[in-house]
């Protein structure tokens, strides 16, 4: 029956599961069809029925995770209008989509960011665009991110944005297009969203603008002013150029700008600003009939889900701002301001080394390659040198050969001369490409010279380094010149050799060679010329380029001067500003002492008191914070742009000594007369020096020669009264308490070895002197006296082993006294109890003897069992502190602890008992006593009980009173 009745809720169950599953399946697939019809790459503005259920779909989600699940999956890399209708999707989802869109879709920053390096690479149509737009877009997800009070949506309260008080500007650049035709709005439409924008975060500028200029001086915000002019006209000109296209007079209305901007030095004028307000009509855009688009569903105005419409403000005077907290905030620019140029000036120094380093090592190439150059200079003039001693061979063998071999000569010596001009050719290109890398070395050089002694050093080192290369190509030059030369008169020579042998040969033939030799000559002239004048271009360009470098170095020793005046101004400012800061912090200091001084003369203050102990330990803590304070005042003096350790050290200093001067006040209420004016005294002077010091501080003059001498000195005798009045029993110095506690562990030791004795000799002689009933109650109450003391010596000797165990120097102590002087108070209470454990002893043995020779009595024994089982308590007690929980002789000595209270019962239950068998024995015999005798002995007996009545009635008393349990 169980399961029949639990199948219609386990249907139910599965239909809505069903229900569930089919539901999100419609949008997911809805999501699908919505995206890929609003981002695909027909040349076409998006539609808005699609971006309408992209958004709701974000609001239905709570986030953009399924746009963006679907977006990573389109191919943007292989369309720019795909990418461009992206990122105006994008755009829509962040203005009117659910607020947690921000979030998802700066998890895909890194996305848009290489969507909009990879098009702005590319030469597109859409590339330059689409490059924008993603900057754009990863500048407002920042900008939101930076700021979240702000929506995307940019409608915010006056309140929020003065609470902000912050935005940024960004430059939106548009790209020419025709808005007539679909290309023309498809770059077109996206721009809606930007004059959305614009029109709030040109409303946030003036008005933040206007509270800048009411709290700062006029020359301090000149660059601010001059920047909004520049950012002013251009967003009037972009609203003025979109006003006049027809594509978004159907789709906006765009507000008009004054035709001047608004006059920041004039307060008044921030009741003539107007808020640009974008009106967007209603009416929705004609859409055409898809197959697969379902019902058009209404755009939700997200502004209504989460916040009311805001009405333009009614514009007011903005009224006057805290000029502390304004200083404040400077001065934490400013700080952070010298710590980013501390950065970029470390920053440019390794640069700048860096490329030094670089163009090093770039000269020692170079010199290499000029030796390489020589060494192959040389290798041409040997070369030219076979090549004259071959001529020569040439020539006498011509003279023997005539005319079959002055056709070899001179086909030789046109080789020898084609070789030469290749080498020369390779000596020419190689000096080129020398000029070229020193300009290269020039060009480096200059983005080194960020410091001036850097950039002088560099630049005399690339100017030799460049007077020496040109030194060099000239050289090379003048020796290449002197070759030709040497090569034309080698060839006049030979000229000279065939016009004397051409008579020897036919006269065409000689005319053809020499109509030959006439044009090869020629062109190695020509040849000869083309390479003199690309040798002067190159000299020109190096003197062009030499001019260039010095030119941009002046910029630089320009701008680097400027930047060192800067520096300079602010770090001005940064001192002034901890200075104040510094005076700030000893105003609060003398006010906290001057209340400590009035509580002196208050009379409620006289009821306070204080311990010694305590007027110690605050004496103490002043003298340390007086340290810290001096080391404060000193690294102060060395480096006054840090004030923050003196500013803590006087902060703890003033909470110290007003301390110290209180507590002084108060422990004098109890002190005798002498201790107390004397106690007095120094506490007003102590708040006298104080309050002298701390107005040297205050002062410039007087803020090297502040001393904390006198202050130390005055705190130092407060110290030494209170020394005095401690207790007298705290006399014993720390280093002398390990030794104390071995003397009294010792005295202890022997004190219950020496009542073991005594016990034994007292044995001895009971069995010589009693027999019977007082032989045998006897022995047993000194039996059990026997067994206690060997009981308590036994624990004893356990605590001496575990306290030798806690000394180790394994466990923290370096030596014995260290540990004891370390625990100070934790010594005392151990002596303490170590003392009443030996009196116990002693105490023990002498009422034992009493009772044993008849002149003490029972109850004594008793109250000395307590006693002892009282002091053996309070020694393991404070053994136990300093002891190991896991240590086997912990346990050891919680047991003979406990056997120590059994032997105490036992003593005890032996007297008592004993009392009683001599009670029973002793018991009187009044019938042979005369009546005079027996009213005798009934007085003695109240007088007796009155006696016990009377003493211990005011014990019963004060227990009752406490609440403790009467004394029985």
């Amino acid at each position: 029956m169980n399961s029949i009745r639990q199948v219609p809720s386990r249907v139910k169950t599965k239909r809505i599961e069903t229900n569930l599953g089919a539901e999100r399946e419609h949008f997911d697939k809805q999501q699908l069809s919505s995206i890929s019809k609003a981002i695909n790459s027909n040349e076409a503005p998006v539609k808005e029925k699609h971006a309408r259920r992209i958004i709701l779909g974000t609001h239905r989600e709570k986030g953009a995770f399924t746009f963006w699940s679907y977006a990573l999956g389109l191919p943007l890399s292989s369309n720019s209008i795909l990418s461009w209708k992206f990122c105006h999707v994008v755009h829509k989802v962040l203005r009117d989509g659910h607020q947690n869109s921000l979030q998802d879709c700066m998890r895909h920053h890194s996305n848009i960011v290489e969507t909009g390096q990879l098009w702005g690479n590319l030469h597109d149509r859409y590339g330059q665009l689409v490059a924008l737009y993603a900057k754009l877009l990863c500048t407002k997800m920042e900008f939101h991110v930076k700021h979240s009070e702000i929506r995307a949506n940019l409608e915010v309260t006056d309140e929020v944005l003065e609470r902000v008080a912050g935005t940024d500007i960004n430059n939106l650049n548009t790209s020419i297009a025709i808005s007539t035709l679909t290309s023309g709005q498809c770059r077109l439409s996206p721009l809606i969203q930007v004059i959305q924008d614009c029109s709030h975060l040109y409303h946030f500028t003036v008005k933040l603008l206007f509270k800048l200029h009411a709290c700062l001086p006029a020359d301090t915000l000149q660059g601010h002013r001059d920047r909004f002019h520049d950012q002013f006209h251009s967003l009037k000109t972009f609203f003025n150029k979109a006003r006049d296209m027809m594509y978004f007079k159907r789709l906006i209305q765009i507000p008009k700008l004054p035709e001047s901007p608004p006059n920041f030095l004039h307060a008044a004028s921030l009741a003539k600003h107007a808020r640009p307000v974008v009106v967007i009509p209603d009416e929705e855009e004609p859409e055409q009939v898809d197959d697969d688009d379902d019902d058009p569903e209404p755009l939700i105005n997200v502004s209504d889900v989460t916040m009311p419409s805001m009405a333009v403000p009614q514009v007011r005077l903005i009224e006057a701002v805290c000029l502390l907290v304004h200083r404040d905030i400077q001065i934490e620019n400013l700080k952070r301001d010298l710590e980013l140029l501390r950065t970029d000036l470390e920053r440019v120094k390794g640069e700048a080394q860096r490329y030094i380093t670089q163009l090093k090592s770039q000269i020692n190439s170079l010199e290499a390659e000029l030796e390489e150059q020589r060494v192959q200079k040389q290798r041409a003039l040997v070369e030219n040198e076979q090549l004259r001693m071959e001529l020569e061979a040439t020539q006498a063998e011509s003279k023997r050969s005539h005319s079959l071999s002055l056709a070899y000569i001179a086909q030789a010596t046109e080789q020898r001369y084609n070789k030469l001009r290749e080498k020369h050719t390779e000596l020419v290109s190689s000096h080129a490409e020398l000029l070229r890398k020193s300009a290269d070395t020039v060009k480096m050089l200059s983005a080194t010279q960020q410091t001036q002694e850097e950039v002088e050093r560099t630049k005399q080192q690339l100017a030799f380094e460049v007077d020496r290369i040109k030194q060099d190509a000239d050289m090379k030059l003048e020796e290449q010149k002197f070759e030709m030369e040497k090569l034309k008169r080698e060839f006049e020579e030979k000229k000279a050799e065939v016009e004397r042998v051409k008579g020897t040969l036919s006269m065409s033939a000689l005319q053809a060679e020499k109509e030959r030799l006439m044009h090869s000559v020629s062109e190695k002239e020509a040849a000869l010329s083309s390479l003199r004048h690309a040798a002067q271009l190159q000299q020109s360009s190096l003197q062009q380029e030499r001019e260039r470098s010095t030119r941009e170095l002046g910029e630089l020793q320009g701008r680097l001067q400027e930047k060192v005046s800067q520096d300079s101004t602010l770090q001005q400012k940064l001192l002034e500003e901890q200075f104040s800061l510094l005076q700030g912090t000893v105003s609060e200091a003398e006010s906290i002492i001057q209340d400590a001084v009035a509580k002196l003369d208050d009379p409620l203050h006289i009821r306070c008191t204080s311990s010694p102990d305590y007027l110690v330990s605050r004496a103490e803590a002043t003298l340390g914070s007086i340290d810290k304070v001096k080391k404060g005042h000193s690294d102060y003096l060395t480096n006054m742009g840090d004030v923050g350790g003196l500013l803590r050290a006087l902060t703890q200093f003033s909470h110290l000594a007003a301390d110290t001067i209180i507590n002084g006040s108060a422990t004098a209420h109890m002190a005798p007369t002498d201790h107390a004016d004397r106690l007095t005294e120094n506490c007003r002077g102590c708040a006298t020096q104080s309050l002298q010091f701390l107005k040297d501080l205050k002062s410039k003059a007087s803020l090297q020669r502040a001393d904390l001498a006198s202050i130390r000195i005055v705190v130092q005798k407060i110290l030494r009264l209170g020394e005095e009045l401690r207790p007298k029993g705290m006399d014993v110095r720390q280093d002398e308490l390990g030794d104390l506690v071995d003397k009294e562990m010792a005295a202890t030791s022997a004190a219950i070895e020496e009542a073991v004795r005594r016990i034994d000799e007292m044995m001895n002689q009971a069995r010589k002197d009693t027999s019977g009933v007082k032989l045998e109650v006897n022995e047993r109450i000194l039996y059990s006296c026997t067994d206690l003391m060997k009981v308590r010596w036994l624990l004893f000797y356990l605590i001496d082993l575990l306290k030798r165990s806690d000394r180790n120097p394994n466990n923290g102590a370096a030596t014995i006294k260290e540990f004891y002087a370390r625990n100070s108070r934790w010594t005392e209470g151990l002596i303490s109890a170590s003392k009443a454990v030996g009196w116990g002893a002693t105490q023990m043995v002498e009422s034992a003897d009493k009772v044993v020779l008849h002149t003490g009595k029972y109850e004594e024994l008793i109250v000395c069992s307590h006693e002892i089982a009282a002091s053996t308590a309070q020694l393991v007690a404070s053994s136990k502190v300093k002891a190991d929980r896991n240590s086997t002789k912990l346990t050891a000595l919680q047991q003979a602890s406990r056997r120590v209270n059994e032997m105490a019962a036992n003593v005890v239950a032996s007297t008592k008992t004993g009392q009683e068998n001599l009670e029973d024995k002793d018991t009187m015999d009044f019938s042979g006593m005369s009546l005079i005798k027996l009213k005798m002995e009934e007085m003695e007996s109240q007088v007796s009980h009155q006696a016990c009545v009377c003493l211990f009635e005011p014990v019963c008393m004060s227990d009752m009173q406490t609440g403790g349990d009467p004394i029985l």
